[in-house]
C-alpha cells in the first residue's frame, strides 16, 4: 500500500454508483508528524491540510465543495444532510442525494459505512467507546429503517479501520458499561472491542453477516499505513474517511 493514498472496501465493488474509502497516513505532500492528515484540529499547518484534502478529493473525483462534516463529539446524535454542511454536534450522517460526500474523521474510534442500493441511501458513522457503548449504530440502521421503510437485509456495511482489542486497554468503570462479549479481561486489564461490538449492533439490527465487511487493520498496530491518537498523541494526524452517492452523469 505504500504507493497509495487511501483504501477502499470490497463490499460495495457490484455498486458503481457508491463511493467509499479511507485515507493513509503516508503522504507525498506533508512531513511527519502529520503526513497526510485530513483534519484542521489537530495542530497541523492548515495549509497542508488544504493540499492533502485537495490531492485525496482529486484522486477520488469528488468536489471538494461536496464534503459534509462533522465535529465529533463522541455522542449518539444523527444527523441527514440534504446539502453539504458542517454539523457542531455530531457522531452519524446519512443522505438519500446524489453528489454530497459524508466526512468521518478518523484516528482509533470505529468507523462505519453504510450502503442501501434500494433505498439509495448512505450513512457514515463514528463510534468510539462512548458511541458504542450509546449504540449509534443500531440507532443509525433504526433511523434509515423508520424514515426509508427499508429493510435491514438489505443493507450493506463496512467497519472501517479500527483500534483492536489487544491495544485499547480501558479502566474496569469503561470496562463494565459494555457487554461481555464485547471486552477481554487479561492479567488484570481491561480491553475493549469496538469492532466487534459494532459488529453485533449490525447483526443484532438485522444486518446479515454476509453484508457486514470489517477492516483487518488495525489504527494503533498499522503504524506505517494509520494514524493513531492512542499511539501518537498529539503528534496523531486524522484519516478521513468518505461515502457518497455519485452523480447520475457520472
Amino acid at each position: 500500500m505504500n504507493d497509495r493514498i487511501f483504501i477502499k472496501p470490497g463490499i460495495f465493488d457490484d455498486f458503481k454508483d457508491v463511493i467509499c474509502a479511507v485515507s493513509l497516513k503516508h503522504s507525498p505532500i506533508s512531513k511527519p508528524p502529520f503526513f497526510f492528515n485530513q483534519s484542521f484540529s489537530v495542530g497541523d499547518n492548515p495549509e497542508n491540510v488544504k493540499r492533502n484534502r485537495k490531492l485525496l478529493f482529486e484522486e477520488l473525483k469528488i468536489n471538494s465543495d461536496r464534503v459534509t462534516y462533522q465535529r465529533q463529539i463522541h455522542s449518539a446524535n444523527i444527523h441527514y444532510s440534504e446539502v453539504p454542511y458542517f454539523f457542531q454536534d455530531s457522531d452519524a450522517l446519512y443522505t438519500d442525494k446524489r453528489d454530497i460526500y459524508l466526512g468521518i474523521s478518523i484516528a482509533d474510534c470505529a468507523p462505519i459505512f453504510i450502503y442501501s442500493p434500494i433505498a439509495k441511501v448512505v450513512a457514515a458513522v463514528h463510534s468510539g467507546w462512548k458511541g458504542t457503548r450509546s449504540r449509534i449504530l443500531s440507532k443509525t440502521v433504526k433511523t434509515l429503517r423508520e424514515r426509508y421503510r427499508l429493510h435491514p437485509e438489505e443493507l450493506l456495511a463496512y467497519i472501517g479501520p479500527a483500534i483492536s482489542v489487544e491495544h485499547y486497554e480501558v479502566g474496569k468503570f469503561v470496562y463494565d458499561q459494555f457487554p461481555a462479549e464485547s471486552g477481554i479481561e487479561k492479567d488484570g486489564k481491561y480491553f475493549i472491542d469496538l469492532v466487534k461490538d459494532n459488529y453485533n449492533q449490525l447483526m443484532n439490527s438485522g444486518v446479515p453477516e454476509k453484508n457486514i465487511e470489517c477492516s483487518e487493520f488495525c489504527t494503533f498496530r498499522d503504524a506505517e499505513f494509520f494514524h493513531s491518537y492512542r499511539r501518537d498523541g498529539d503528534n496523531s494526524g486524522r484519516m478521513l474517511g468518505i461515502i457518497g452517492l455519485r452523480p447520475d452523469s457520472f
